[in-house]
């Protein structure tokens, strides 16, 4: 049930100048407002001084950093001139209670309290982070934060971590990303709020073929506050109009034939970087299922269940031939483990303009060749 704001952001103000705070988040923003910073995070820190509180703000050009005393007058000033910001969500933690406020835009709050699950955590700098986006990210307040999608979502965003250069600056500035086939868009938006934390200037484009995912995804950035930057089109992935092209393509679950068409526009574009889970393999299944397989391979196509699990593999596999046939480095992992989800396959490629020998273009005709198939991307593409 909504409550008054003024007396939830009484109660936050307790929350976070109290020796119990362990770490506290706020970001997006409210209806027609725009506060002036795109995030705040606050959390103690151990220092030599000693403890301290510690304040990091970004106005979406770069991180800002403060350490204050705990109760001191100037840890208040600086708590009330947050909590003055009109920011759409605040997401804190102490050793007792979590507190997740949502204003709606009516300019009440949302409210969600629980106990405190998590063990107290280290103070220092150097501790390890079990998650590359933290659960308590703002993001997971507005599209759900189950605890299968936080882990869809960290095994994603380590699957980009090791595909990007480690050191932000060598990436372009800004990081143009196109997501085609985003859907609901969560991995769309992880993907942005990682690369904003790392200090990357980023700009996203997001491709659904259905109207009402635009509508939805927008508002959604609108309500994390990053409207300027994560856009929204609908249309064909094949034939919507993005520009300036991306450096980065990601194609997460996008169906069957789909998937070839976002690798065939990465490929057109000469995308730098690309992050594709396939979803289905109707295509090529269809194809073994019409024509007896090579001797001595007829029993991997005699039954439907092996046909189709093998077509899953025949059609990554050439995917990955085709991509290194572009000139790209392509890696075939696994995208978040089989207990999950049974489509955890990831392709993960990087342009290097290599040309590809002899011996891989042989390769490739004679196992479409013998298996009598011919790709989806292939036929998007033509001959390499």
């Amino acid at each position: 049930m909504p409550q008054p704001l003024d007396a939830v952001l009484a109660e936050l103000r307790e929350l976070l100048l109290d020796p119990a705070l362990t770490r506290a988040v706020a970001a997006g923003r409210r209806r027609g407002q725009t506060p002036s910073v795109t995030r705040a995070e606050l959390r103690p820190v151990a220092l030599k001084a000693g403890t301290r509180l510690q304040i990091v703000t970004d106005d979406g050009a770069r991180p800002y950093t403060r350490n204050v005393a705990p109760g001191s007058a100037e840890a208040a000033a600086a708590v009330d001139a947050l909590l003055a910001e009109p920011f759409g969500n605040w997401h804190i933690e102490t050793d007792r209670t979590t507190v997740q406020v949502r204003v709606t835009k009516k300019g009440d709050a949302q409210v969600h309290r629980a106990a405190s699950a998590a063990a107290p955590v280290a103070q220092g700098h150097d501790r390890a982070k079990q998650w590359l986006l933290d659960p308590g990210d703002p993001l997971f307040a507005v599209v759900g934060g189950t605890a299968a999608k936080r882990r869809q979502v960290d095994a994603f965003l380590r699957a980009l971590a090791a595909t990007l250069p480690d050191d932000p600056a060598a990436l372009p500035s800004p990081l143009r990303v196109a997501d085609l086939g985003c859907g609901n868009a969560y991995l769309t938006f992880a993907a942005y709020r990682y690369l904003l934390d790392r200090g990357v200037k980023v700009q996203v484009v997001g491709v659904d073929v259905r109207e009402d995912q635009r509508v939805r995804n927008t508002a959604v950035a609108a309500e994390l506050g990053c409207g300027d930057d994560v856009t929204f089109v609908a249309g064909t992935i094949a034939g919507a109009e993005v520009a300036p092209v991306p450096d980065l393509v990601l194609a997460l679950h996008a169906c069957d034939t789909a998937t070839d068409e976002a690798l065939a526009r990465a490929v057109g574009w000469q995308a730098r970087w690309v992050l594709a889970a396939p979803c289905c393999h109707h295509d090529i299944a269809a194809q073994l299922k019409s024509a007896p397989a090579p001797a001595p391979y007829g029993e991997l196509t005699r039954h439907a269940i092996l046909r189709e699990r093998y077509a899953d593999v025949l059609t990554d596999a050439l995917r990955a031939a085709q991509l290194r046939l572009r000139g790209y480095r392509v890696d075939v992992v696994e995208f978040v483990d089989s207990a999950h989800t049974p489509r955890n396959v990831l392709l993960r490629a990087r342009h290097t303009g290599a040309e590809p020998t002899g011996a891989q273009r042989a390769e490739y005709a004679a196992l479409t060749g013998q298996w009598g198939v011919t790709p989806a991307l292939q036929r998007l593409l033509g001959s390499a």
